[in-house]
This record gives structure tokens, C-alpha cells and sequence, in this order.
């Protein structure tokens, strides 16, 4: 009989490096990130440990000495878990498992756990649970002695809580159901689609937690879930709106981040579908965010390994109401005027105004330049659905 014993507790230390290609700006940026997604996930974050390396050491992560240092925190403030802000090699897990004796998550896992713990409906919780055996398929050996010390918490939720005695067959075996079960699921979901008509299709793309839910709810005037967490909507949620005399379908989809686990662009494909079916998609940015221009970056960058960059787009930037700048004083002659002291005037006047495509500033809670924001999309949905349905031209002459 495998003895276990409780997670020593949900605090956590967070661990990431500086290197050639992740800044010291950048790698504290990720970990403020980790902090969040950690938060998200139910513990709490106490302490973080960087290192400077030109690489990850390819069986320890962090060099020895910066290890040591880890494990001695550990050690004297009762620690349950240390968190890598990459995602960790099955050899990597388990000699930094060994050596610090306690939970090793790495950022996909994390993530994977948070996306358990957020699924709803069966088809969520299918595409979640194949992300998750596809990650731990590799990491077997590990999670045998994973579960030995460990039970429950962070990082635990899902397949691996219960299935100690899995082997690399039966994990395989669950894989190819889950994926059977998701084909079906796909069609399903490509029946629903089809039956929709030749109505617009509009997806709310974007990076977690902008406020996409939100804006959903103002539009559709519906009830979806939206909560200031991480990942707080899994499923896609589709409703009909209608601005002016046009109906269209507005849907609500996952949000992206940096790193995010291909395991999980892999198993969600039902929902990128979505998003890859739409005839417009509108890019909401939280402004208020320091880092804002990075995660346009991101999602950019996945809307295009998805093949969807091509499409139409609107660039919605929420949150104005929590946006603010520092300040520089009039007789200050000294301080530079960076990004960090521009106002959403200054924006507007930047890249924001050259952009291909359109833009528009609102705040989803407060209903700020709703009107607007409505007016901007009647118009761009209107000129696909002229496209689409040039016989009812004349139903726009009085507007």
C-alpha cells in the first residue's frame, strides 16, 4: 500500500530566469503573470527565486548553487510547492522533484489545472482531460512518486488524482477515447454551426481576463459568466444580436496567453473552430494593462498559427475607465516621456491610428463609448452582410 500524506500547504515559491532571449523586464513581467495564474489556481505566491543563466540547465532547470537557496526557503518556511514559469522536462521534474522534495509544477501544468478546475460543460471537461493525459503521458515515472508524497491541491485536480495505478497503456488508451469522443463533439458542434444559416458570425478574441465576458453581456444583453481570474470562461457561448435591423452571432471564446500549452491548442480545436468560422473578429485589449502591446502580440501570433490573421478585424480597447499614466510635472525638464506617461489621447495618435485595421477605445463596465462601439461594428457587419446578401441593399438606405 502506497503511503501518502496531505500537500504541506498551498503557499508557493515562483521560479524563473533571465536569458539571451527573456530580459530581466521581461522574465519579472511572466512571473508577475505566474503570481496571477497561481492565484487563479487557489495558492498563494510568497516568494520569488531568478536566476541569470544563458540556458536552462538541461537537468535541474536553475543552476545547483541557486537550487540550494531554493530548497533552504523551502525548507524553513514550510513550503508545499515551487512553480517554474516553463514547462519542465520529464527529466527535469523529476530530479528537481528529488531534490527539493516537495510539488513541481511548471507553468503548462498550472494552466492545465486552472482550465480543470474552470470546465463545465462535457465537452470542456473532455478537451481539458485529453490536454492533460497528452502532458502527463511523458511525465508517467514521475507521477508515480509525485503521488506518494503528494495528494490533492494545486496541480493535482483532474486524471492524475485518482488513477495511481495508470500505466503508459492505459493512458494511451484514454487519449484515443477522449480524441474518438471530440470528434464526435466536433461535428456536433459543426451541425450547430451549419444550422446557424448565412447569419455574420463576430468572435470575441483576445487575451485572458480583457473583459471579453463582459462585453458579451452588454451587447447580447445575456448572463455569461465573467469574473476578474484567469481563465474565467472555457466554454464558447454563442447569441444572437441584433444592432440596428441586422442580426448576427456573437461568440464569446477562450482567452489566449503567452506560453499557452499546445497541448490545449491541440485539444480545444472545437473552439478555435469558432473563431476560425467567423466572418469578423473583435480584438479586445485591456489598456489599462502595462503590458497590453504584448499581449496583442500573443494573440496575434496564435491567431495566425491558427490560420485566422487574415480576417477582418476590430481592435477594441476596454478597460479606459481603470486606465491611468504617470504624470510629468510642467517644470520638470528632465524626465523622458515614455509610453508610461502617454494618456489615451497619445495613444490614439500612435500605431493605434495607422493600424489596416479599425479601433475603437470603450470601457465594457461602465458602458463608455458603447454607442460608439456599436455603431463601429454595425458598420463593418453591414458591409460583410452586403457582401453576403446584396439583394437587401435597399433595407441600409435609411440608416
Amino acid at each position: 500500500m502506497i503511503e501518502t500524506r496531505e500537500a504541506i500547504s498551498e503557499k508557493a515559491v515562483l521560479i524563473g530566469i533571465i536569458t539571451q532571449h527573456q530580459n530581466e523586464k521581461q522574465s519579472e513581467e511572466y512571473l508577475d503573470e505566474l503570481d496571477f495564474l497561481t492565484l487563479t489556481a487557489g495558492g498563494i505566491a510568497v516568494k520569488r527565486f531568478v536566476q541569470k543563466l544563458e540556458k536552462p540547465n538541461p537537468k535541474t532547470f536553475l543552476g545547483t548553487g541557486k537550487l540550494e537557496e531554493v530548497k533552504a526557503y523551502i525548507e524553513s518556511h514550510n513550503i508545499g510547492t515551487a512553480i517554474f514559469d516553463d514547462e519542465l522536462s520529464p527529466a527535469q521534474l523529476r530530479n528537481i522533484e528529488n531534490f527539493l522534495d516537495c510539488k513541481i509544477l511548471d507553468r503548462t501544468n498550472l494552466i492545465l489545472d486552472i482550465f480543470a478546475n474552470r470546465a463545465q460543460t462535457s465537452s470542456a471537461k473532455a478537451q481539458v482531460e485529453l490536454a492533460q493525459y497528452q502532458y502527463l503521458l511523458p511525465r508517467l515515472t514521475r507521477l508515480w512518486t509525485h503521488l506518494d508524497k503528494q495528494k490533492g491541491g494545486i496541480g493535482m485536480r483532474g486524471p492524475g488524482e485518482t488513477e495511481i495505478e495508470t500505466d503508459r497503456r492505459i493512458i494511451r488508451d484514454k487519449i484515443t477515447l477522449l480524441k474518438k469522443k471530440l470528434i464526435t463533439v466536433d461535428k456536433q458542434m459543426a451541425v450547430q454551426r451549419k444550422n446557424r444559416g448565412k447569419m455574420v458570425r463576430v468572435a470575441l478574441v483576445g487575451y485572458t481576463n480583457v473583459g471579453k465576458s463582459t462585453l458579451m453581456n452588454v451587447v447580447s444583453k445575456s448572463e455569461v459568466f465573467a469574473e476578474d481570474k484567469l481563465f474565467a470562461t472555457l466554454d464558447t457561448t454563442v447569441r444572437k444580436v441584433v444592432i440596428k435591423n441586422i442580426p448576427f452571432l456573437m461568440t464569446d471564446t477562450v482567452g489566449f496567453i503567452r506560453k499557452l500549452p499546445t497541448q490545449l491548442v491541440e485539444s480545444f480545436k472545437s473552439t478555435l473552430d469558432e473563431v476560425r468560422e467567423a466572418d469578423l473578429l473583435l480584438h479586445i485589449v485591456d489598456i489599462s494593462h502595462p503590458n497590453f502591446e504584448d499581449h496583442i502580440a500573443s494573440v496575434n501570433k496564435i491567431l495566425d498559427e491558427i490560420k485566422c490573421a487574415h480576417k477582418p478585424v476590430v481592435m477594441v480597447f476596454n478597460k479606459i475607465d481603470a486606465y491611468s499614466h504617470d504624470v510629468i510635472e510642467e517644470d520638470d525638464l528632465i524626465t523622458e516621456k515614455t509610453k508610461a506617461h502617454y494618456t489615451l489621447s497619445d495613444w490614439e495618435r500612435t500605431w493605434m491610428k495607422d493600424l489596416e485595421k479599425e479601433s475603437i477605445f470603450i470601457s465594457a463596465l461602465n458602458k463608455d463609448n458603447l454607442e460608439n462601439f456599436k455603431e463601429k461594428v454595425y458598420e463593418v457587419v453591414k458591409r460583410i452582410h452586403i457582401q453576403r446578401f446584396p439583394y437587401n441593399d435597399f433595407l441600409y438606405q435609411e440608416y
